[in-house]
């Protein structure tokens, strides 16, 4: 059977640091999982699950960008089992979740861990070619959000070796960057980071970086890829987490992408936690991929990273959404406001191949 979408991917989802911190099993579907964490500390924490591998597989989201991420410590914030204070602890935390997506790997056939654009091509075909779904694998690009676990700049060169293939400076504000909630430029670390990632041909993701930092990361890095693989205009959503038209067009004049997240406050800013899922249709999901289609003059440069997982749920989602499954939807509602069956397709998946190849050896 021929499919309308056969591919999905899906620029940002926190794999291993929900297994880290909430022991979640994604080997499991989501329904699955909410029906294990009902009452939980992982459910009041971090909502509803959406993600798991079956759900992606009857989805057709192929491939996802599985970060590692930790968080650092904040006065105040609720104590979870991946906050660090200092390098070191940031470094460890982070090769736990580095190694838990190689015993991934290796316990379930089905995922495949992307670090040349020989496994890009062995995981794309399957899918593109309509090969029975018993062969489908699930590819996983490992991104780091956040710079602090690399406890010196050339150490970056060992997380490549390993399978980063897109690195973001900054979170909050980290010893690289300034980040969400924390104005401020590139700190001297910070630019020679740039130039170890230039050199070891690893991606520049520019989500949660400071706006004088993004500017600066734009003027300098001298790599081949720029990504903001989970941001949503600041025209839209006007908090400093998010872009403004001038980084959206220095990202797109690199030949970038920008991954629309998924997260009601992010879409709609006037929805609050507890507001109905109902308030924010996916005709703002639209919006936000529409506006940076406009801004930039093409749809080369739009895409998705929900950010599935990533302290919020099902609940916190557009309309129609329940699980990674469901992506499929935002093909469909693209269609009804008169997007082309080619421009669909860019943004569901072809946005993010391109770019992929770019940082793929």
């Amino acid at each position: 059977m021929k499919h309308r979408y056969p591919l999905i991917i899906d620029a940002h989802l926190d794999i291993a640091y929900n297994a880290a911190c909430f022991k979640r099993n994604y080997d499991n579907s989501a329904h699955h999982t909410r029906e294990y964490e009902e009452g939980s500390f992982a459910e009041r924490e971090n909502g509803l699950c959406m993600v798991g591998l079956p759900d992606m597989m009857r989805g057709r989201v192929g491939i996802g960008f599985g970060t590692i991420f930790v968080e650092p410590f904040r006065k105040n914030a609720t104590p979870l089992p991946v906050v660090y204070r200092n390098a070191e602890e940031a470094h460890k935390l982070a090769m736990q979740q580095m190694d838990w997506y190689h015993r991934w790997e290796e316990k379930n056939p089905r995922v495949k861990l992307i670090k040349s654009k020989k496994d890009l091509d062995q995981v794309t075909s399957v899918w593109l070619d309509e090969k029975p779904v018993s062969l489908h694998p699930i590819g996983i690009v490992m991104l780091m959000e956040g710079a602090d676990p690399i406890r010196q700049p050339r150490e970056l060169e060992m997380w490549r070796e390993r399978g980063v293939r897109l690195l973001g400076p900054a979170w909050t504000q980290t010893r690289y960057s300034g980040g969400t909630g924390s104005p401020g430029g590139l700190t001297d670390l910070g630019r020679e980071l740039l130039e170890v990632m230039a050199d070891c041909n690893v991606g520049l993701d520019i989500s949660h970086m400071a706006a004088q930092s993004a500017r600066e990361a734009l003027d300098r890095f001298e790599g081949t890829t720029i990504v903001a693989t989970h941001s949503n205009p600041q025209r839209i959503t006007n908090t400093d987490r998010h872009l403004p038209d001038d980084v959206i067009m220095g990202i797109a004049q690199r030949n970038g992408v920008i991954g629309t997240v998924l997260f009601n406050r992010f879409l709609r800013q006037s929805w609050n936690k507890g507001d109905p899922k109902r308030n924010v249709p996916l005709d703002d999901v639209v919006r936000c991929i529409d506006y940076i289609c406009q801004l930039t003059g093409s749809a080369d440069h739009s895409a998705i990273g929900s950010d599935f997982d990533g302290g919020f749920g099902m609940l916190s989602v557009p309309e129609g959404l329940d699980t990674i499954r469901d992506l499929s939807k935002i093909g469909d509602a693209l269609a009804q406001h008169g997007y082309t069956e080619a421009h669909i397709a860019q943004v569901l998946y072809g946005n993010w191949l391109r770019v992929l190849k770019t940082v793929l050896n």
